[in-house]
């Protein structure tokens, strides 16, 4: 198991700390002046930890709204879209170069309820800043989360969605698709589909026709701005030390307050963030704060390198490394009907941001799935310096499309890697065997012959690939198609 002399290192050092705090010494049946000091910063670093695993989903779509308004602006009319195709200068978690990506955020408590103009064509998702999907109409017995456009109740024909707080007590008006939040802001996602990777005019044409505005405002609203994220790239990851803490409290800050959070709100008290108040820690809690997000984030990467897989469904093949992140099909994690999975919750959003049944639930020919892997066949971490092949048998079950991403493992930002975009895909036509299968190559340098169907890495970082078959087909679902693991081929 990669890791594990370090881990044989850190065990000792781990257990001596354990025990010190376990053996902390009681006088007269009181805590000393010592013991009562180690024990009050040893729960301030642990509440610190929990406090940055629960808000992951939270600060990760909060600094997507900070990157995004300090690079292109603020307020419900700016849809920043990646024109030219969302490449690795942007650094946002797992990304999508296959698509046309748009996304903005609104506030509904600065601008009231928000309409969303959707043309047609177009797959996108709402969802609050929970990454929860926004709570939509009942329509022939189906209950809508999140989607719109393909998967969402107008099938891809375009439509007005309404987006109101989980309390909107108005009926809803006729014509538009009413979806709830139970946060203030929204994140509004699009994607817009090609069929030529060199003819990107039509997926623009159709983004470029969205309208967001308030509701009833349509003719006094702001003009509708589109920003390109492709020539202006953005900062969009969340932090990874201390100064996560500070973005923590400006989110809670502009937040409602929901009913559900009140414990863990608790957490958040307790080390000094509470809304209306200042967070001001001291000098000493700043240390805290710091070393509690650099171990939090570490174990964050740990549950999805790690604990992951051993999660119920959490691999997809018994014999081999592709990993389901939306193990259980449930956008909220809750597959078990009496807990939430935090595994499988800290392991996406350290790495992901959106969800939704589109991207969850088995739907064949529709939505889309992500399979995983950050190990080849042997079970080793995947390494930048090394070439690996991976075989994709003929007939790849996508009735859209599929493609390969590779990503920076620590970040899970596109990997910066010297092409113009860290993917592969079918609409760029990889040279195909004779069979119609696909052997694709991920190395520092081309094998021979292989540069169409080849992904560059980089030498000293590590990286992992999604495999992204959008519109799956049946045999993806009954695995009597399976792609092979990621195969050494350098040795």
């Amino acid at each position: 198991m990669p890791g594990a002399s370090a881990q044989t290192a850190l065990a000792p050092i781990v257990d001596a700390n354990h025990d010190a705090l376990a053996n902390a010494p009681f006088a007269g049946d009181f805590p000393t002046a010592d013991t009562a000091k180690a024990l009050s910063e040893e729960l301030y670093f642990e509440r610190a930890v929990q406090v940055y695993l629960w808000s992951l989903p939270a600060v990760n779509l909060f600094a997507m709204k900070e990157g995004s308004e300090k690079t292109y602006g603020a307020g419900y009319h700016v849809l920043p879209v990646w024109k030219e195709r969302l490449n690795a200068k942007t650094k946002v978690t797992t990304p999508n170069s296959d698509c046309l990506y748009a996304m903005g955020y609104v506030d509904l408590a600065k601008d009231g309820p928000i309409v969303v103009e959707v043309p047609p064509k177009t797959q996108g998702i709402l969802d609050d800043f929970f990454q929860r999907p926004l709570t939509g109409p009942v329509i022939g017995g189906k209950t809508y989360t999140g989607d719109f456009g393909f998967v969402g109740p107008d099938a891809g024909k375009g439509g007005n969605y309404l987006i109101v707080p989980w309390n909107y007590s108005h009926p809803a008006p006729k014509g538009y698709y009413v979806y709830r939040s139970r946060t203030n802001n929204v994140l509004v996602f699009f994607r817009a589909f090609f069929t030529d990777p060199k003819n990107l005019a039509p997926p623009n044409q159709l983004v470029a026709a969205t309208h967001i505005y308030p509701y009833g405002k349509r003719e006094s609203a702001l003009a509708m701005e589109f920003p390109d994220g492709s020539s202006t790239p953005a900062f969009m990851l969340f932090p990874q030390d201390g100064t996560y803490f500070d973005m923590l409290a400006r989110f809670v800050e502009q937040e409602t307050v929901d009913p559900a959070d009140m414990d863990m709100r608790g957490m958040m008290a307790a080390i000094g963030i509470q809304k209306g108040k200042p967070f001001e820690p001291t000098q000493r809690q700043r240390e805290l704060l710091d070393k509690a997000a650099k171990t939090a984030f570490k174990m964050s990467k740990d549950e999805i390198f790690n604990a992951l897989a051993s999660q119920p469904g959490g691999r997809y093949y018994p014999d081999r490394q592709w990993v389901n992140v939306f193990a259980g099909q449930n956008p909220e994690f809750k597959a078990s009907g009496t807990f939430t999975n935090l595994v499988q919750r800290d392991a996406y959003f350290t790495s992901a941001y959106a969800a939704s049944p589109g991207m969850v639930v088995d739907i064949v020919e529709k939505g889309a799935k992500y399979p995983s892997t950050w190990r080849d066949a042997d079970g080793n971490y995947l390494d930048g310096a090394k070439t690996y092949q991976l075989h994709l048998p003929p007939n790849v079950p996508a009735a859209n499309f599929w493609s390969v991403t590779v990503y920076d493992s620590i970040t899970a930002s596109g990997l910066e890697n010297g092409q113009p975009l860290p993917s592969l895909n079918s609409m760029d036509k990889p040279a195909a065997n004779q069979d119609g299968s696909f052997d694709l190559y991920f190395g520092p340098s081309a094998p021979a012959g292989q540069e169409s169907n080849w992904v560059q890495t980089v030498p000293g970082k590590g990286y992992f690939v999604i495999l992204r078959l959008y519109s799956p087909k049946q045999a993806f679902f009954d695995q009597t198609w399976k792609p092979d693991d990621m195969k050494r081929v350098d040795r």
